[in-house]
Order: C-alpha cells, then sequence, then structure tokens
C-alpha cells in the first residue's frame, strides 16, 4: 500500500520522509521552538515538548530553505492587496485575472511569473536584468556538467561572494518576454494603497504582489548560544563552528562547494562533517581520559 505525505512543514515533512521512507521514527523537530547550551561538557538541547536531550555534539541540519525571506517593502502596512512569499503559491489558479507582480530575478520568480502569465496579467520587478542560461548546452542538462566538469567540487573558499544563480532556461522564459506575455520592469520604489509606484514615478492598481526573494537559515534555536551572527547566519568554516566545537551545519548555501545545499553535494558534506566530529570526540574523549 502507498502511503501519502500530507505535512505543511519542513519539519513535519522530515518526520513522515523518515517514517515512510526508511521505516525510522523520530524524536520530534528540535528547531522549532529548540534551545541549545554548550560548553566544553557538550550540548543540551531542549524540546519544545519540554524534553532535554544532551549530546557531545549537535549538528544543526535545517539547511537554507527553510526561513522565507520578506525584504522590507516600503508602504507595506499601508497596502491593500495581497503580499505573498513564492513558499505559499501552489497554482496559478486562485489569481485568475488578477494584476500580479513578481520581485525577483531568479529561477523561482521567473518560473512562476511564467505560469501565472497564462492567466493573468504578470509583471517581473527586479533591481537588475535577469540572467539567462541555457538549461541544456550540448544537448546535456546544466547540472550534468557541473558534475562532470568538477564545479560541483570546487572549493567555497575561492570565492569571496557566491554569485546570483542564474535562470536556467531552453528558450520558454526569454520567448515569453519577448512575446510581451510577461514584461520585466525595475523594482517598484514604494506600495500606496492599492497602487505600485515604478522607478519611473508612474503608479497603477496591483492585486498581488509575490515575492520571490529567496529564503534564510531558520536557526533561531541556537540564537541563546551565540553561534550565530547579526544575521542569524551561522559562524562556521565549512561547516564547523567557529564558536562552539562540537557544533556542525549541513545543508547551508556555499557551505563547502557550489553544490552544498543541494542532493548532489550534501553527501558529501556529510561525511566531511561527521569525520571532522569524530575526530573531535575522540580527542575530547582522550582528554577527560575516557
Amino acid at each position: 500500500m502507498t502511503r501519502l505525505l500530507e505535512a505543511s512543514t519542513p519539519g513535519a515533512v522530515l518526520d513522515q520522509l523518515l517514517s515512510v521512507v526508511f521505516g525510522l521514527e523520530t524524536t520530534g523537530w528540535p528547531h522549532r521552538g529548540a534551545q541549545g547550551s554548550g560548553g566544553g561538557g557538550g550540548f543540551a538541547v531542549h524540546l519544545a515538548d519540554g524534553s532535554t536531550l544532551n549530546a557531545p555534539t549537535v549538528i544543526a541540519a535545517s539547511g537554507s530553505f527553510d526561513r522565507p525571506h520578506l525584504p522590507t517593502l516600503p508602504g507595506r502596512d499601508g497596502f491593500t492587496g495581497q503580499i505573498l512569499h513564492a513558499a505559499a503559491y501552489t497554482n496559478p489558479l486562485p489569481y485568475a485575472g488578477r494584476r500580479i507582480v513578481v520581485v525577483g530575478a531568479g529561477n523561482s520568480a521567473v518560473q512562476i511569473a511564467c505560469e501565472l502569465a497564462e492567466t493573468t496579467t504578470v509583471t517581473l520587478a527586479t533591481r537588475t536584468p535577469i540572467r539567462f542560461v541555457d538549461q541544456r548546452p550540448l544537448g546535456k542538462d546544466l547540472h550534468f556538467w557541473f558534475t562532470i566538469t568538477g564545479f560541483d567540487r570546487l572549493p567555497a573558499r575561492l570565492v569571496t561572494t557566491p554569485p546570483t544563480v542564474p535562470v536556467l532556461d531552453e528558450g520558454t522564459y526569454r520567448q515569453a518576454l519577448r512575446d510581451g506575455r510577461l514584461d520585466r520592469r525595475q523594482m517598484f520604489t514604494r506600495l500606496d494603497e492599492g497602487d505600485v509606484v515604478w522607478a519611473d514615478g508612474s503608479r497603477e492598481p496591483v492585486d498581488v504582489v509575490l515575492l520571490a526573494t529567496g529564503y534564510r537559515p531558520n536557526l533561531d534555536y541556537l540564537n541563546e548560544l551565540g553561534a550565530l551572527d547579526e544575521r542569524g547566519h551561522p559562524r562556521h568554516d565549512r561547516g564547523l563552528s567557529t564558536t562552539h566545537p562540537g557544533l556542525g551545519f549541513l545543508g547551508l548555501e556555499w557551505q563547502r562547494t557550489p553544490a552544498s545545499n543541494t542532493l548532489r553535494g550534501v553527501g558529501r558534506d556529510s561525511r566531511h562533517l561527521t569525520r571532522k566530529l569524530t575526530a573531535h570526540l575522540n580527542t575530547h574523549r582522550f582528554r577527560a581520559g575516557v
């Protein structure tokens, strides 16, 4: 019998995947309201149900895609239309016939905008021109080339600032822009009641502003530990905490390589992290005389 996954949060999805696919039971989803405290003696992880897990090492594997990023939009509080993040978008049917502005220049923004354009009027609002690359150069998917050329394994430390991911396209999205089914405009300056005010000073009524503005790590459960910077990002070196020995991170964007937060790269990172944390445990036990 096939069991369907029915979950509304990443944590619930993970619990069901572990149970349905691998037959494993879980103890809960710690990063929903959990806090950590650590030091030379290890860590205490306080779960939302009031229980506590004690461990000499902790791996924060909640990844890069758990917290939708909602940028500040002038006039947002007084906007009478709907504002939602791409994480809440499922299909174009509820938006048919409505005037929509999609904010963003990445893959999700372009894909959603192109889908919506089949049933309504859509504008892509971006700060920079959209950068496209061919999805299948020489007849092979770009990710194939990432793998065989070694790009996926390039050390992230070679890059000071990770580049913006271009939009992968077999021609569909660029054609939609050329045909006028989809248009792109410079990012609006503000929202004013039911209108957007464009960079050239013009304004128009808009029903929906859809933010395809990416995600941030959701690591609030480490706030009190002092393991995060002022942006809420982990202080780490290739997945190992630089503030708390024994604490590791997994699934972060450009953690060790360009593929670190993909299924192609997370396995390599997990093996690296396991080796490093095992060495830490062995050293700690030796010093403790265990």
